[in-house]
């Protein structure tokens, strides 16, 4: 149940029934999180401008400021928008459910609720939130850590796989040619490109993630990385095709002007894609490895002329 890193995650409780916070309290902690708490909404604000929570759980029935309230005011403010909520309840109507949600409430519990439900609502709620955190807002992709917690849990599970590391060749003429806005469309063009490719190759199903910028990870089965790569690869030179001014896309090339104001010719983009592959009789243990070397791959790709694909095949794999 630990989270990444060091750092436990902290859930603030705010209840004013102090059996209800005990039991809350020692269950949590037992399960490896840190944990505040409050009487009521008015000491759950203080509580969060003292000590910012990664969660809090909050009661519906409260003195002063209840937890409809609470979670009003939380959601207002841009510093505590996103801090997810649990609403608990002792009623379990569905009206009190519906008010909960409609304040901007994740989850709820209705009393009296188990530890294991308890511990799987904090659970998943976190995850969902830190995922939603980690996604690109330009390609809704998840990043970094969602990356390397796909590679992690293949590793786990003992199953073969590959990591492709993908970007576009001279991303950079096209933002000092057309600017960053027109950056940005090349970008969501290749998200899209590779999704269609993901889902053309069918089950199991691939993963794909975004790094930031023009790279991209793809996590597959080995025997689907020719297919996924030469459709992204097709797809995508003609989806960049459309977003070049018509001159250039038709003369096959951007003009740019140097330091010195001379006039130089930059091909349009095309793709470089790095691929590791795990081996039966060295499997990576780190994802960070498998990511490293598909990387070092991407790097030999790019000194091939148009969109290509360079494999690892250092370590026993034919």
């Amino acid at each position: 149940m630990e989270p990444d890193g060091d750092r436990k995650d902290v859930i603030l409780v705010v209840d004013d029934d102090d059996d209800i916070v005990r039991f809350v309290e020692f269950n949590l902690r037992l399960h490896g999180f840190d944990v505040i708490h409050a009487s009521d909404g008015q000491e759950a604000l203080e509580a969060i401008e003292r000590q910012r929570p990664d969660l809090a759980v909050v009661d519906l029935m409260m003195p002063r400021i209840d937890g409809l309230e609470l979670t009003r005011r939380l959601r207002a403010d841009p510093m505590t928008s996103a801090l997810p909520v649990i609403m608990l309840t002792a009623k379990g109507m569905t009206v009190d459910k519906v008010h909960g949600l409609s304040a901007g409430a994740d989850d709820y519990l209705v009393k009296p609720f188990d530890t294991a439900e308890l511990v799987a609502r904090v659970s998943s709620t976190l995850r969902r939130n830190k995922e939603f955190r980690e996604v690109s807002p330009l390609t809704g992709l998840p990043g970094n850590s969602r990356i390397r917690r796909e590679i992690a849990d293949r590793v786990r599970n003992g199953v073969d796989y590959a990591v492709g590391y993908i970007d576009i060749d001279r991303f950079k003429s096209v933002n000092d040619r057309y600017g960053f806005v027109r950056g940005d469309d090349f970008i969501s063009a290749l998200a899209r490109s590779l999704h269609r490719a993901v889902v053309s190759v069918g089950l199991p199903p691939a993963f794909l993630g975004h790094v930031g910028g023009d790279d991209f990870v793809i996590v597959c089965t080995p025997d689907q990385v020719r297919p996924l790569t030469s459709r992204v690869s097709a797809d995508f030179e003609k989806a960049a095709d459309s977003l070049y001014d018509p001159v250039d896309a038709a003369r096959g090339y951007v003009e740019l002007k140097d330091r010195r104001g001379n006039i130089r010719r930059s091909a349009l983009v095309t793709l470089s894609i790095g691929v590791s592959l795990s081996d039966p009789g060295k499997r990576f243990t780190d994802p960070l490895e498998a990511i490293a070397v598909a990387s070092e791959m991407k790097t030999v790709a790019k000194s091939q002329p148009g969109s290509y694909v360079a494999v690892d095949r250092r370590r026993g794999v034919t």
